[in-house]
């Protein structure tokens, strides 16, 4: 069985492209896919424990075991379309997606932006990169949504982030949480930023003065 492999962000610099194609035996596992991953890619081989595998755009475990046709991404460590949910190469508008979740039944409105800072680790920072996985992106924000809004009825979120290169002061994701009180607002905004940062393939690179390092997978 044949089996593609897409690569992203730190995984892809090691590996040294963006995809890669493995002949596997009958009944393959992801584990038996990480081995061989391993066995060609021997700079990448130290960075697979900390990497997780999606497959079809869902996170599986490694015991998962593969089908003819599934699409897998290898995906690091995460460090953040159109409507409620985005990644964009550009400017994003935090009125414009607070806009998206406000309503007449909405009392509290809730909207957090996060900027790029000009130090990190001790260090200068001189921009950041942000790279994506785009339809998983897109899908696991629609997930953290849903989660919140079960959670906290009434509850209705929005998030944008942005991909590229962003300068010292520019914000690279702002996410909007609206209820019809205050407390679910902010609840669900502080829900919504934890899971981000956990489970959603979009990866950040730090630069500096003296050389860059993708967050995660430092020392």
């Amino acid at each position: 069985m044949r089996i593609e492999v897409l690569f992203f962000a730190a995984a892809r610099e090691r590996a040294g492209t963006e995809r890669d194609g493995f002949e596997l035996g009958e009944h393959p596992t992801v584990n038996e896919l990480a081995q061989a991953i391993a066995s060609r890619h021997l700079a990448l081989a130290p960075l697979l424990p900390r990497l997780r595998f999606a497959v079809n755009r869902a996170f599986v475990p490694t015991s998962h075991e593969l089908q003819e046709g599934d699409e897998v991404a290898l995906i690091p460590p995460v460090a953040g379309g159109s409507g409620r949910f985005a990644v964009l190469p550009k400017t994003l508008d935090p009125g414009a997606v607070a806009a998206l979740v406000a309503g007449p039944e909405q009392g509290g409105i809730v909207t957090f932006l996060g900027a790029v800072r000009d130090h990190s680790h001790g260090k200068k920072v001189q921009r950041l990169e942000y790279e994506a996985f785009g339809p998983m992106a897109l899908s696991q924000l629609e997930l953290i949504a849903r989660e919140a809004e079960e959670r906290w009825p009434g509850v209705r979120l929005a998030i944008h982030h942005r991909v590229g290169v962003l300068q010292v002061g520019e914000v690279a994701v702002v996410i909007a949480a609206a209820a019809p009180h205050r407390k679910e607002a902010f609840l669900a905004c502080e829900h919504a930023l934890e899971r981000l940062k956990q489970d959603v393939p979009i990866w950040k690179k730090e630069v500096y003065e003296d050389g860059a390092q993708w967050v995660g997978l430092g020392p």
